[in-house]
């Protein structure tokens, strides 16, 4: 069981693993914490935006729309490889998901199949949009898929987590299909490279 880390805390994480970050407004305050608990953490869960342009992605990815109220993420990695903070504490990003999937991140075991949605994954999990139209055609650029590693890496570093916490949306919430690019076991090879 991990308490989230400070956003300087996060920030400095960050940063330390070579990344670029870009702090996007009050980015430290900006949360749903209102809408419930934050915490305790137990792994980061990378998305893609199904968006194209960094100003339009970043800032969606801040304010959310009349459905889905911002921020819906922690962190923006852009195509550039920058890591733009939008929020910190709770965020509409991870939505129900399996708990036999939270267990196994727990346990740092090999993933289960996600066969229902019974768990708040807002409550639990670092998110990261990734600036991606997710329709399987649309470049990862290799600047892009270092900063996912990079950032992932960051947080288990501090938390002391392995690369098996580490997820994919898709791998959290039945009928989602993001990440779509790149597998998410591809993606938690570099992140233990990282770590090593």
């Amino acid at each position: 069981m991990a308490s989230p880390m400070s956003a300087d805390r996060f920030i400095s994480a960050l940063r330390h693993e070579g990344l670029t970050v870009v702090e996007v407004g009050a980015w430290r305050t900006h949360n749903r914490n209102h809408k419930g608990p934050w915490g305790p953490v137990h792994g980061v869960m990378v998305h893609h935006t199904v968006t194209h342009g960094t100003g339009y992605t970043v800032r969606l990815c801040r304010e959310g729309d009349e459905d889905l109220p911002g921020p819906l993420c922690h962190g923006v990695i852009t195509k550039d490889g920058r890591v733009h903070l939008v929020g910190y504490g709770r965020a509409n990003h991870a939505g129900a998901g399996d708990s036999d999937v939270l267990a196994a991140v727990i346990a740092e075991k090999r993933l289960p199949v996600d066969h229902r949605a019974d768990t708040d994954g807002n409550r639990h999990f670092y998110g990261f949009e990734c600036e991606n139209l997710g329709n399987g055609e649309d470049p990862w650029p290799a600047v892009q898929l270092d900063a996912i590693a990079r950032a992932a890496a960051a947080l288990c570093r501090v938390h002391g987590w392995t690369a098996r916490s580490v997820i994919g949306h898709r791998e959290w919430q039945p009928g989602k299909i993001d990440p779509r690019g790149f597998t998410m076991d591809a993606m938690r090879v570099r992140v233990a490279e990282r770590l090593k």
